[in-house]
C-alpha cells in the first residue's frame, strides 16, 4: 500500500531525477538540460509538500502547507535543505567536489546538531556530537594505521582539510549518519549500525573515486573494501549509536507524533536524501552498477527499518 508520505516523497524523488537528467545533458553540452533542471528542482519541492493531494484540492493543499512550512520550519530543516542544495552544483562543477562535499557535510552536521538541540537541549546535543565525532575520528585513525577494524586503507591522498590525516568531513559524517540512522531505526542501535553500513556501500566507490582514501587490502569485496570493512562499520556504528542513545534516551525513545496532515519530518530524512544523491554521484563518475547496488541496498535498509518499527 502506498501511503501519502511515500507518494509525496516518491514524486519528489522523481522530479529530482528529472533535474539530474538535465545535469547529465548539460555535462554532455546539450543546452536543453538547463530546462529540465529549471523544471525538476521546483517540482521536487512542490511534490514534497503536496504530492499526495494531486487533483482538485492540490492548489489549496499546496498553499496551506507552504504557509505552515514557513511558520513552523525548524532551523535544522533549513540546514538539511542547504546540505542538499550544495550537492546540486557538483555535476556542473566536478572540480569543486571536495569543497562542495565538505560544505554539504558541514551543513548536514549543523542540521543534526540543531535537530538534537531542539529536542534534547544544546548541552545533550553537544555531547552527542562530541561522542560521535571523537569516536569516529579515533576509529579512523586506528583503522588507517593498523587495519583494525576496517581493513587495510590509507588517507594519504585525501584532500584538505584534514584532522591528523583524516578528512574533516569523515568525523562530521559519523555524527550525522548515526543520528539519522538511529532516528530511522526507532532508537535501535543494532539497526542504526546496519543502516549506516548500507550508507557506506555507496560511500566506498564514490569516495575512493575522488581519492579520499585508498584501499590496499588483499581481500577486496566491494570498491577495494573487504568484508571486514562492512562488519567494522556495523560494529562501530552500533557502538556509537548505543552511546548516543545512552546520553539522550528521550531523543530516540519518543515516538514521532504525526501532525494532522502527516507532515512531521524527523532527521531520518537525511538518510533518504543520501539514498538519492549517493547513487546519483556514482552515475556521474561512471559507476553505474555501483549506483544501482547502492540504491537497492539503501532502499532495502529503509524498508527493513520500517518493517521493524511497525512490528514493535
Amino acid at each position: 500500500m502506498i501511503t501519502p508520505s511515500l507518494l509525496r516523497w516518491g514524486l519528489a524523488a522523481a522530479a529530482l531525477g528529472l533535474a539530474f537528467l538535465g545535469a547529465l545533458l548539460v555535462i554532455g553540452e546539450r543546452p536543453a538540460g538547463w530546462g529540465l533542471i529549471a523544471l525538476g528542482l521546483p517540482l521536487s519541492g512542490i511534490f514534497a509538500l503536496a504530492g499526495d493531494a494531486l487533483g482538485p484540492a492540490f492548489g489549496a493543499t499546496l498553499r496551506r502547507r507552504w504557509q505552515r512550512l514557513l511558520a513552523e520550519t525548524p532551523p535544522w530543516l533549513g540546514w538539511l535543505a542547504l546540505s542538499v542544495a550544495l550537492k546540486i552544483p557538483v555535476p556542473l562543477w566536478p572540480e569543486g567536489f571536495s569543497l562542495l562535499g565538505l560544505l554539504s557535510t558541514g551543513a548536514l552536521f549543523v542540521a543534526g546538531l540543531s535537530y538534537a538541540a531542539q529536542r534534547a537541549g544544546w548541552g545533550q546535543a553537544a555531547q552527542l556530537a562530541a561522542l560521535a565525532c571523537l569516536a569516529g575520528l579515533g576509529v579512523e585513525l586506528l583503522g588507517s594505521r593498523t587495519g583494525v577494524p576496517f581493513g587495510q586503507y590509507s588517507y594519504a591522498t585525501a584532500p584538505a582539510p584534514t584532522v591528523l590525516t583524516v578528512p574533516l568531513l569523515v568525523p562530521l559524517g559519523w555524527f550525522a549518519f548515526t543520528l539519522a540512522g538511529l532516528q530511522l531505526a526507532g532508537g535501535r542501535p543494532w539497526l542504526a549500525g546496519l543502516l549506516i553500513t548500507c550508507w557506506d556501500v555507496g560511500l566506498e566507490p564514490l569516495m575512493t573515486a575522488q581519492n579520499y582514501w585508498r584501499w590496499s587490502d588483499p581481500h577486496p569485496l566491494w570498491a577495494g573494501a573487504p568484508v571486514q570493512n562492512f562488519l567494522g562499520w556495523w560494529a562501530v556504528g552500533t557502538a556509537i549509536a548505543w552511546g548516543m542513545k545512552r546520553l539522550a534516551p528521550g531523543l530516540f525513545d519518543a515516538k514521532e507524533k504525526q501532525k494532522a496532515e502527516g507532515f512531521s519530518p524527523s532527521f531520518s530524512l537525511a538518510y533518504f536524501t543520501e539514498a538519492f544523491f549517493l547513487p546519483g554521484g556514482l552515475v556521474l563518475v561512471g559507476r553505474l552498477s555501483e549506483a544501482g547496488v547502492t540504491l537497492t541496498v539503501m532502499g532495502l535498509g529503509a524498508l527493513l527499518a520500517r518493517g521493524v518499527r511497525r512490528a514493535s
